[in-house]
């Protein structure tokens, strides 16, 4: 019987060991991690942010060695970005993709757990033929160097978009890409087909809101309560701009033949500062949008024309960033301020534990402390 007992106790407090373990991040939150400022933590502070945050996906805008070696044995699985102005070259020559790779990502692996590499932001719509040009041979270069390396199992190649590309996006199931971005995005769609990357769109419900808060409803733009809108082509319902411009993405993907293509958002997120002119920027509707957005995410659903693909998304940012050019929103994105501490409330602790946080560490010390109590007895 005591025995009996001793192997109830045992399954007991591993199975209570378990439950305190199995926090981890289901695969639907993530955040964009940039540093164009003077004022925030050292990459070491930030990957001890995430963690207590409980966030595992991770986007930088390059390839910094600091941050890559900060992030080594974390756990925590990040993308990282070519930057813009170096694509012409690696689209011509494919020992400069291999170069890169070799420089920027091998030397991290396996320890830094680099999972995708985005060639560029935001390339195509922007008018620039001759970088939207290249984007392409790039992207194929850097793969073939993956291929090479024996790393396309591990990492996949992406690169995001702005809602630039599409000729409208209202109602969402009129959504197509622009005529003459579909040059470029029709063999790049060909080409992420083949090797089964998804489409990365940035959509930024706060954008479409200050550019037309007269015929945008800030509850639809906000996750709150609205009359939402039906779309009079499939009669599908929406009360929130975000799934509407997800569903957007899908349908342009459809009407350009892709229409088995994953949708994930590589940005969103809403601004707590801005300008005069840029109405709805506040910190009351940044902390609305977000902590909407996260519950949304958490829920691990789909949207009115995908419910079987759980929405993934990457909000944007981890922190103000005080160096950003532009209006002043650019500057005031940020889930946390620069000491690390939440800039508002939205389930997060920052770099100092909560109470509740200190409690679950005293009962899983206190459970491992009775485990090997009962481990030396059996």
């Amino acid at each position: 019987m005591a025995h009996f007992s001793r192997q109830f106790v045992l399954c007991f407090l591993l199975f209570i060991l378990l439950a305190y373990t199995a926090q981890a991040f289901t695969g639907t939150y993530g955040v964009n991690y940039g540093r164009l400022a003077d004022n925030i933590p050292k990459p070491e502070s930030v990957v001890t942010l995430l963690k207590a945050a409980k966030i595992k996906n991770v986007r930088i805008y390059d390839a910094e060695p600091t941050v890559l070696k900060a992030f080594s044995n974390s756990g925590i699985e990040i993308s990282v970005c070519i930057p813009n102005e170096i694509l012409a070259d690696m689209s011509v020559y494919e020992d400069k993709a291999m170069a890169w790779v070799k420089d920027n990502v091998q030397p991290y692996l396996p320890d830094t757990h680099i999972r995708g590499i985005s060639v560029g932001n935001e390339i195509l719509g922007r008018g620039d033929a001759a970088t939207s040009e290249v984007l392409l041979g790039a992207v194929k270069n850097v793969y073939s160097a993956l291929d090479r390396l024996d790393l396309t199992n591990l990492i996949k190649v992406s690169t995001p978009h702005s809602e630039g590309v599409f000729a409208n996006s209202y109602p969402p199931s009129s959504c197509v890409f622009k005529e003459d971005v579909m040059q470029y995005m029709k063999p790049l769609l060909q080409f992420f087909s083949q090797i089964d990357s998804p489409f990365y769109i940035n959509a930024y419900p706060f954008l479409a809101y200050i550019s037309d808060p007269q015929h945008i409803h800030l509850n639809y733009a906000l996750f709150e309560k609205n009359p939402g809108i039906v779309d009079p082509k499939n009669s599908l319902h929406y009360d929130n701009m975000f799934e509407a411009q997800v569903d957007a993405a899908y349908a342009a993907l459809a009407a350009a033949g892709f229409e088995n293509m994953e949708v994930i958002v590589s940005e969103t997120g809403w601004a707590s500062q801005g300008d005069p002119n840029e109405i709805g920027a506040s910190l009351k509707n940044a902390k609305t949008y977000n902590k909407n957005l996260r519950k949304r995410l958490l829920k691990n659903k789909g949207t009115p024309l995908r419910p079987k693909i759980p929405v993934k998304a990457y909000v944007f940012a981890l922190f103000n960033e005080n160096s950003k050019p532009g209006p002043t929103s650019e500057r005031n994105f940020g889930l946390f301020k620069a000491d690390g501490s939440i800039a508002y409330d939205i389930g997060f602790t920052g770099l100092k534990p909560s109470s509740a946080s200190r409690s679950c560490s005293m009962v899983l010390a206190l459970c491992v402390s009775m485990l090997l109590l009962v481990l030396t007895t059996l």
